[in-house]
């Protein structure tokens, strides 16, 4: 609130005082300006606190206030810091180093184990590049067979699946959604081939007798200019994938 000057103040007062005596008369109320209202606005009001037994320096005291607003921050901000520095303490306690144990236990190392096939074990048997496969044999021709396309050559994965049993066993690889992809030398994976093979292990389904076995083939196309390094095989059809190292 700016200083009020008195004198300017009283001079209206006065003035109002004689327009309010004279009005019986018909006298016109004297105009004031906004500057005069608000002059005679923070008077009357300095009066009032004057006289006001109750009225101190300051609207409100505030001191015990403070005190108690700064105790609280305080109390509040501790309280803060030993909870942070307890949810550390129990972040740190809850972490075991398990990775190694899970990683062993998730990954499955076989054709059986990854798709839950019973009573068969499949074993890895080597591969072979040819430009058609089954390998023609004149007059013991298979009725299903398959060729390299040009500049291609089949790179043919073959595997060996026993009955463990002692009973027949139905294998349907179909039904287990088994399906293979090849990766060559570290390179990006191919999808193994759909053929109409009979023993072609993606689309197998037959008997195989008690303590028997059969022979089965996965097959992709590769470039003939390519050799033969690495191979993994990659299993598909479960939620994560799985691959065997073949060589």
């Amino acid at each position: 609130m700016g200083r009020i000057d008195v004198k300017r103040v009283c001079t209206f007062l006065c003035g109002i005082a004689a327009a309010a005596l004279v009005s019986g008369c018909g006298a016109k109320m004297p105009e004031l300006t906004q500057e005069e209202t608000n002059l005679i606005s923070e008077y009357a009001v300095g009066i009032l606190l004057k006289y006001d037994k109750d009225h101190t320096n300051r609207l409100v005291n505030t001191e015990g206030y403070e005190e108690a607003l700064a105790k609280e921050q305080e109390e509040m901000a501790k309280a803060e810091a030993e909870k942070e520095e307890s949810g550390e303490e129990a972040e740190e306690t809850q972490v075991v180093d398990v990775s190694e144990d899970e990683e062993e236990a998730s990954t499955p190392s076989t054709i059986e184990e990854y798709y839950g096939i019973p009573d068969i074990t499949f074993q890895y048997n080597g591969y072979e590049l040819d430009q058609n496969y089954p390998p023609s044999t004149g007059e013991n021709d298979m009725f299903f067979a398959m060729d390299a396309t040009t500049g291609m050559q089949l790179l043919v994965l073959k595997f060996t699946a026993y009955n463990t049993s002692g009973a027949d066993q139905t294998l349907d690889m179909l039904s287990h959604g088994a399906r293979f992809r090849v990766s060559l030398n570290g390179e990006p994976s191919k999808g193994a081939l759909a053929t109409m093979l009979l023993n072609d292990m993606q689309t197998y389904k037959d008997v195989i007798p008690a303590g028997s076995s059969t022979e089965l083939v996965s097959i992709v196309e590769i470039p003939q200019s390519v050799s033969v390094e690495t191979i993994e095989f990659i299993l598909r059809g479960n939620e994560e994938n799985a691959v065997l190292t073949l060589q």
